[in-house]
């Protein structure tokens, strides 16, 4: 991908997941791959509803800052994923406030309340609390790779995505869900037959 068009983008849905209040603040760091070995990331500490597309900070796979700026310190799950999953071309993390009142009660997602739950997260695991940052974090991350989203105990929201678009789609998803979830109470879900049907779509 052009580093130009892709810092463009990043920067677009940047300002999208403020404006939807999915982020608030310098909270959360979104990325963007451009090849096997590069992509870009947000910089640590600026409030993504105002990023520029030339503050995205430029990284490779095995950690080196190739651009100015200052990288999320979240770069190390960033990487975990990306090294595990060559489809994965975007990874978003966030605080949604649903996703995240889940994460402090240690409650995981039930995404199987809708079909679009099911279709467009799937089984959503819920990440021990790590010290945001750490080589520890990541590791854990790592080893749910295949996941589309994850919730982090005390901590937030993770999606990963073929595209920017999708991992975007499918954060808003997972806030959707959570909230959902708050307001339904003990509602039951898709039948395991109707949840195999939809995981074939």
């Amino acid at each position: 991908m052009n580093e130009r068009f892709a810092r463009s983008k990043l920067a677009e849905v940047c300002k999208l997941l403020y404006d939807r209040n999915l982020t608030v603040s310098a909270g959360g760091n979104m990325s963007l791959r451009l090849n096997d070995d590069e992509f870009i990331i947000t910089p640590t500490g600026r409030n993504k509803g105002s990023l520029r597309p030339d503050e995205m900070v430029l990284m490779n796979m095995k950690g080196k800052v190739l651009s100015d700026g200052r990288p999320s310190m979240e770069k190390g799950f960033h990487m975990a994923l990306f090294r595990s999953n060559p489809d994965t071309a975007s990874v978003i993390h966030c605080h949604p406030l649903y996703c995240t009142a889940l994460a402090v009660r240690g409650e995981r997602i039930r995404s199987a309340l809708t079909p679009e739950g099911v279709i467009l997260l799937g089984d959503v695991p819920m990440i021990g609390y790590f010290t945001p940052g750490s080589k520890k974090l990541a590791d854990a991350i790592a080893e749910h790779s295949s996941s589309k989203a994850m919730l982090m105990e005390r901590h937030g929201a993770i999606t990963q995505g073929g595209s920017l678009e999708e991992s975007f789609n499918r954060m808003e998803e997972l806030e959707f869900q959570a909230r959902l979830q708050m307001l339904v109470g003990d509602a039951g879900e898709l039948p395991a037959s109707e949840i195999k049907k939809l995981l074939k779509v």
